[in-house]
């Protein structure tokens, strides 16, 4: 494998090993699995067993006699308390903020009924094997099954579709996406503790978002803003699934104050592929229009997001992204895109590592390859006619986007050249020759990386050590490295001197988070601007100790972009699907730290090949979840992964100026435009049997049926 990166300026210092890797790699890390408080109790949840129906009587009584209980709390109890309200991208009915415990309508498989309290976890647990719930069944609905369940809609009309109207080239694509899990390492977990001298409530919670967790927690127990500290400690990986709080923790947290104690829940993994929320999960339909010559014309699209039976803060925004970011990279002279999020008797939907930007790369780039393969072009020729020139920007999408800066034909070049692109088109035809099934696919991307605001206080003391405190909190990303990099270089000073805090609303600022690629564009500008600020007073003369905050809003949205060209082999007999080579062209800006971004581009490429060829949550028609556990459910393991030399990554980082420090969004980039090059190398493969509508995962079950004459298929 090998990395390419610009050159760092003349003064700055050498890249930073990362400083988290030995605490982490020796067991010092500190999660909040490891967070003990004096007397602590333990919670157990009473789940729903069916999908939809009605409680008529939940008996408590055997739990509550159970050894070790302390107290059993179900809906009643707690009558009145709701879930936070959503991101009000769009309006949704008041209705779907649900209580925190039902007190008569059950959503889904899982979903918690009442709350056991005991000494131990062992206790907690089987007391709450002892409540009967007495329900009345009704038939669930199933993702997607009905339109009139949507809870919100967003639609973009721009141009003039009716001068397409006679196009004399057009393709259609339909596409299903599987929901699946977000598969963080560490379940969810809290600890609550109550302080009844200060009637203030402290939790350790495994969150993106310390900030909002507080804001939520005060606003659903009616406590002051300032009488709630939320700490996150080490996190065991996020990807959107824990930027929002479920309702177990915010019982966990009611519970603590109620019994005036220390109160810890940790699910299992079982309860994290049932309770936990999702991601991905979608309907995806365009048809596209083109000309004689291959320019689009025009673009529609028709796309439908299940959102489950509850709402986390940013469910709707997978549904607003898929639609906002088409028809990416390329310009098309009218678009008709609709999108819908649904309502469903299942397990929630959140923002999972990309939320909407795959969605929209998947039915944008199976577009173009369709097209190409209709007018007999090369795919890459055809994407060169159609793409937006880097001349054009800033350009105005037609979905009312603006697109701050880029060199998409760069990019494709780019990628192209480190492929050896017409000596592998070549190598192929010769393979095909021979009976192999191999295909090539493309796909190029675009990633909006945040908006918003971000804060950070930098502080230098007598010693000569600086405190650098971010409200963006980090699982995983190396924010203690980059951060202290970033300060090092505006200081002047040695990046070992520099001590980074985050996750903790008592000793850093108020903040957003660490979500939708927006750490390091918008946090990491605010630790720039605040490091400069500081330098400027210290160099002013102003004695030590000095603090200097920043609360920094970018003034526009970057967009990152690249290419991904994949090589793939299908076993013609078993239909095994054989990832033999990805070449890679990312431009996220400004780099502060090559490893860091190295790691997040391969990291997202894990995911995302994961999603195309292993991963898929299936529930039946009674609304069970029969993909509930690692039995059933295929994670990516290392052996799943291509060898690494047969990845290559080249960069053009090319700064910004949509933020202070230059940069783009990286983190999320591998779960875009990997697995649309996937698909679209699945399908080359398979191409001799024509134009094959291939769903997620590519399995070799479902790679092989497509082989197979018409007559002998039978439905996976």
């Amino acid at each position: 494998m090998t990395a390419s990166t610009a050159p760092l300026p003349h003064d700055t210092p050498a890249p930073l090993a990362r400083v988290e890797d030995r605490r982490l790699l020796t067991g010092q890390g500190r999660y909040v699995h490891d967070v003990t408080r004096p007397g602590m109790l333990h919670a157990a949840f009473v789940r729903s067993v069916h999908a939809r129906g009605r409680i008529l009587s939940l008996d408590t009584g055997s739990a509550r006699e159970a050894p070790d209980v302390v107290a059993v709390f179900a809906g009643a109890d707690l009558a009145g308390l709701r879930l936070p309200a959503t991101n009000p991208l769009w309006p949704t009915d008041d209705t779907r903020r649900l209580p925190l415990l039902p007190t008569d309508d059950i959503g889904s498989v899982g979903q918690p009924l009442a709350v056991v309290v005991a000494r131990s976890a062992r206790a907690a647990q089987a007391a709450a094997e002892l409540v009967w719930a007495d329900c009345e069944t009704q038939t669930p609905q199933n993702d997607l099954d009905n339109e009139a369940s949507a809870i919100g809609q967003v639609a973009f009309q721009h141009g003039r579709p009716e001068d397409a109207a006679s196009a004399p080239h057009r393709v259609a694509v339909s596409q299903t996406q599987p929901r699946v899990l977000a598969f963080a390492m560490e379940p969810r977990a809290v600890v609550a503790e109550w302080d009844a001298a200060q009637q203030a409530l402290c939790v350790w919670l495994g969150t993106q978002t310390p900030s909002r967790a507080r804001a939520d927690l005060a606003s659903t127990l009616a406590l002051p803003l300032d009488k709630v500290r939320v700490i996150a400690p080490d996190v065991g990986g996020a990807f959107g699934a824990k930027s929002s709080l479920s309702p177990e923790e915010l019982v966990v947290a009611w519970v603590a104050r109620a019994l005036q104690a220390s109160v810890k829940w940790t699910a299992s993994r079982s309860e994290e592929f049932t309770s936990g929320v999702h991601g991905r999960g979608a309907q995806l339909r365009g048809e596209l229009a083109l000309d004689a010559d291959g320019h689009f014309q025009h673009l529609q699209a028709r796309l439908r997001f299940p959102v489950g039976a509850w709402l986390p803060f940013s469910a709707v925004v997978p549904s607003r992204n898929a639609a906002r970011i088409l028809p990416g990279p390329y310009r098309v002279d009218s678009v008709d895109i609709g999108s819908r999020a649904e309502s469903s008797n299942a397990a929630a939907v959140n923002i999972y590592r990309g939320a909407g930007r795959p969605e929209a790369t998947l039915l944008m780039e199976r577009l173009v390859e369709r097209a190409a393969r209709r007018l007999r072009l090369d795919p890459v020729e055809l994407r060169r006619r159609n793409l937006i020139a880097a001349g054009s920007m800033p350009y105005a999408t037609p979905t009312g986007e603006t697109l701050d800066a880029g060199d998409y034909r760069a990019a494709l070049d780019l990628a192209c050249e480190a492929f050896g692109y017409e000596a592998e088109r070549a190598a192929q035809a010769t393979r095909r020759a021979q009976g192999e099934l191999v295909g090539i696919g493309l796909a190029l991307y675009v990633e909006p990386c945040g908006q918003g605001w971000e804060s950070a206080r930098v502080t230098l003391l007598a010693d000569g050590s600086v405190s650098v405190a971010s409200g963006s909190s980090a699982q995983g990303q190396g924010h203690e490295t980059s951060y202290a990099q970033i300060a090092a270089q505006a200081l002047g000073v040695d990046a070992a001197h520099i001590a980074v805090l985050h996750g903790d609303t008592a000793t850093c600022p108020e903040g957003v988070g660490a979500l939708a690629s927006r750490s390091m564009a918008i946090g990491g500008s605010a630790v720039l601007l605040a490091a400069q600020e500081a330098a400027r007073r210290r160099d002013a003369g102003e004695a030590l100790p000095l603090s200097a905050e920043q609360v920094y809003t970018a003034p526009a949205e970057a967009w990152s972009y690249g290419c991904v060209i994949a090589r793939m082999s299908v076993d013609r007999d078993t239909g095994q699907p054989a990832i033999e080579r990805i070449v890679w062209a990312d431009d996220a800006g400004h780099i502060v730290s090559p490893q860091l971004a190295q790691g997040q581009l391969l990291g997202g490429m894990a995911q995302g090949i994961g999603q195309a060829l292993l991963e898929r949550l299936v529930y039946d028609g009674e609304g069970q979840l029969v993909t509930g556990s690692l039995m059933d459910y295929a994670v990516p393991r290392a052996d799943d992964m291509p060898a690494l030399d047969a990845i290559e990554l080249v960069g053009l980082h090319r700064p910004t100026q949509a933020n202070a420090l230059g940069a783009k969004g990286v983190g999320e980039a591998g779960c875009i435009g990997v697995p649309a090059a996937l698909l679209n190398a699945a399908a080359d493969a398979l191409s001799p049997w024509g134009e094959p509508e291939l769903d997620f995962p590519l399995t070799a079950e479902r790679l092989w049926r497509a082989t197979q004459p018409p007559s002998s298929k039978v439905a996976p």
